[in-house]
């Protein structure tokens, strides 16, 4: 599994892509939509894990842009600042899970391999 991760917050991903890491997760991360758009035209990822609220381009306007570059990237949204229209536009675009900071790296490995399983048969977008 080849992870990229898309959050402002440098610490956080950096963190999480070592720990993801650790758990034989292959991951990258970027800190901005320009980075992650970057990335995703020199590599192939199978999930990316988006921040909702990120300076310039939001993780939501970011999937597009990534669908566009690679239909079959799937992606999971990780946020701090949640909304009921913000969980509703992700779902609708295709988004497979929406969990919320902070979340245990155990339950962010249980869905990034639901995701990549296609197992996220309960609702396209759940919240956790």
């Amino acid at each position: 599994m080849y992870i990229l991760l898309v959050d402002d917050e440098e610490e956080l991903v950096q963190t999480l892509a070592e720990r993801l890491g650790f758990r034989g997760i292959e991951a990258e991360w970027a800190t901005s939509a320009e980075t992650a758009l970057e990335l995703v035209r020199e590599k192939h990822f199978d999930i990316a894990v988006l921040d909702v609220k990120m300076p310039r381009i939001s993780g939501i306007e970011l999937m597009g842009m990534l669908k566009e570059q690679d239909p079959a990237l799937r992606f999971v949204f990780l946020t701090g600042h949640g909304s009921e229209a913000d969980f509703r536009q992700g779902s609708e675009s295709g988004a497979c899970f929406y969990l919320m900071k902070p979340v245990k790296l155990e339950r962010l490995v249980e869905k990034l391999e639901e995701a990549i399983d296609g197992n996220n048969k309960h609702s396209p977008g759940e919240v956790s």
